[in-house]
């Protein structure tokens, strides 16, 4: 805490990618030159078309490429001013960096409850500390209490959304990194969960950084958003600006400032990329 203290004074961004390449089986260039950041205590959206570098982005900074046969080629990525590129997934995980991954991945076999518990795994707590921190979790996730007993193969989509979620909030991390939260579910759901998201942020000084294909809502709950085409950063701002600006609006849906806009034209649009211009 003392750290992320001295790099805040210092005008260090909390996390900070600058220009990153990652290249999967040493041949498929993935990202190319990829840089943003996010400050403590912030929400940032990382914005995108399916296939445009958002996960990739993510586990750059988890540590997971790896086992997916990938490399940070070039660039750094730096988590309260320490270097953090070289570093393994589970000591990120004690510095307080942990990824909900997209999916929805539980343990299937297991009780929503024994899922939570898997995330102090990590952990040096008591069992005192362990308690009180799942009772935290359902607070926030009171549906998750009604279902601790259930397999978790069994809940909803939803649920099994808030029990990773939850689950990552077991191991006390001071930032993390939301893949695709909002994939599969109703959009009322998807509202409430990210409701809990933005609570989290306000309430326990939990940074985020969530790649989201579902712009509107995701710009909604953030502060700042990156917009991602083809694994490089094309637009960023603050959120609200990029909520409002006519490119983001006809791109991603069609609207503008004449009103929607036939499938034909959105394509047209798509193919001139006014703002790669």
């Amino acid at each position: 805490m003392q750290q992320a203290q001295t790099a805040a004074a210092a005008g260090t961004p909390y996390l900070n990618i600058n220009n990153i390449e990652v290249i999967y089986d040493h041949v498929i260039l993935v990202l190319k030159g990829v840089s943003l950041q996010v400050e403590q205590g912030k929400i940032v959206a990382l914005l995108g078309a399916n296939g445009a570098g958002k996960t990739t982005t993510l586990k750059a900074i988890s540590n997971l490429l790896r086992a997916e046969r990938g490399d940070v080629t070039k660039g750094s990525i730096e988590f309260q001013g320490v270097r953090i590129d070289q570093m393994t997934p589970s000591d990120l995980v004690k510095r307080g960096v942990i990824q909900v991954m997209e999916g929805r991945h539980c343990f299937q076999h297991l009780s929503v409850e024994e899922n939570l518990l898997t995330g102090a795994y990590t952990r040096k707590a008591s069992r005192a500390d362990i308690k009180r921190d799942l009772e935290m979790v359902y607070t926030y996730f009171p549906r998750l209490k009604q279902r601790r007993g259930s397999q978790s193969g069994y809940t909803s989509g939803g649920e099994q959304q808030m029990t990773a979620i939850g689950r990552a909030l077991m191991a006390k991390p001071t930032m993390i990194l939301l893949d695709e939260p909002s994939m599969g579910l109703a959009p009322q759901i998807v509202e409430e969960i990210f409701e809990i998201v933005r609570d989290l942020n306000q309430r326990e000084k939990v940074s985020f950084l969530l790649a989201e294909q579902n712009t509107m809502v995701a710009l909604r709950f953030a502060d700042f958003g990156y917009i991602l085409e083809n694994g490089r950063v094309v637009m960023e701002g603050d959120a609200k600006e990029l909520a409002s600006n006519e490119d983001v609006k006809e791109f991603y849906l069609g609207l503008s400032s004449a009103g929607r806009k036939s499938f034909r034209d959105v394509k047209h649009y798509r193919r001139r990329k006014r703002w790669l211009a």
